[in-house]
């Protein structure tokens, strides 16, 4: 398991060092959007998955003269199941600003802010309001409950000092109707530092999951203007891929959590100085898979959780 992969061009972030912190894929959530594919396992439980010290060792072999802007937990699965989450990041703040990409599913829970509060920069997901909405696009454990995330997310707010974001990802499946007001009415509470729109842009774990219409995007976003700073994520990152001169370790690492359209992955190969055909190998080995998506081919690391992506 490769615990750290990057750093990656980040939409959000800058030149991001991920790091992997819980296994394929393990979560609260199975989102229909989601682009590392089917929940494998789920549940609200926090445990131990991997030694705060082994973290900290993989971040700090790659950390030494790398460009980076943050190192940000964004996992296969949901960063705060992770019962030492708060202990690794108390540690990587030494090496550098740390950021967490998470789903908010946990922030009910006291622990969970508390481990939260040692981060820099706290992205929050926030896909719904109304329960309906909630349960079509984020698939929850059974045991979560929407009013107390929401409670959790405002108590965090008052507590944490660092860069606060939110995160919504709208699908064209879903009839929103004033779902969108409502999102802004709670975003205005909340009061993040920046309010972030985004729509599927890499192969998602349904098949039946698009971007919505211009004019839904159009409207959430002057709705959440209104009440932060609103920006849409509905660009390509580029090809800006860092490497360590291993063409497959490279690939393995970054594509279990981030797919990569074909031109990054080609400028990848061209950075190790190997052939396509190196590619085409690995992808008969069955390590990476191939999965068109929007009229893109895309790469990923063939986990156990994208089984169902290939599709004839």
């Amino acid at each position: 398991m490769n615990l750290v992969f990057g750093p990656v061009p980040s939409r959000r972030l800058g030149r991001s060092l991920g790091v992997n912190n819980i296994p394929d894929k393990t979560c609260t959530y199975a989102c229909v959007y989601c682009q590392i594919g089917s929940t494998l396992k789920m549940y609200a439980q926090r445990r131990e998955f991997y030694a705060p010290e082994e973290i900290y060792q993989s971040v700090k072999s790659r950390v030494k003269g790398a460009n980076i802007d943050y190192i940000t937990f964004v996992p296969d699965g949901e960063s705060t199941l992770d019962i030492n989450l708060g202990k690794a990041a108390k540690m990587l703040k030494y090496l550098g600003k740390v950021a967490i990409i998470t789903n908010s599913s946990l922030i009910y829970r006291e622990d969970v802010r508390a481990d939260l509060l040692n981060f820099d920069y706290v992205s929050l997901k926030l896909d719904a309001i109304t329960p309906t909405i909630w349960k079509k696009v984020n698939r929850p454990y059974k045991e979560l409950d929407l009013d107390k995330i929401r409670e959790g997310m405002l108590e965090f707010r008052r507590e944490f000092k660092g860069t606060l974001v939110t995160e919504t990802m709208l699908i064209g499946e879903i009839d929103y109707g004033d779902e969108l007001e409502k999102l802004a009415e709670f975003i205005a509470e909340l009061k993040p530092d920046a309010s972030y729109i985004a729509v599927p842009t890499r192969p998602p774990a349904e098949p039946w999951v698009h971007a919505p219409d211009e004019s839904t995007i159009a409207r959430a976003h002057a709705l959440f203007s209104k009440y932060a700073r609103a920006e849409l994520l509905i660009g390509y990152e580029g090809t800006e891929f860092s490497t360590t001169g291993n063409f497959e370790q490279d690939i393995m690492s970054i594509t279990a959590v981030h797919p990569m359209r074909e031109d990054a992955v080609l400028a990848l190969l061209y950075k190790c100085d190997e052939k396509r055909e190196k590619l085409e190998k690995m992808i008969k080995e069955g390590k990476i898979i191939k999965v068109e998506y929007n009229g893109e081919w895309y790469y990923m690391r063939a986990l156990p959780s994208r089984k169902n992506m290939v599709r004839e």
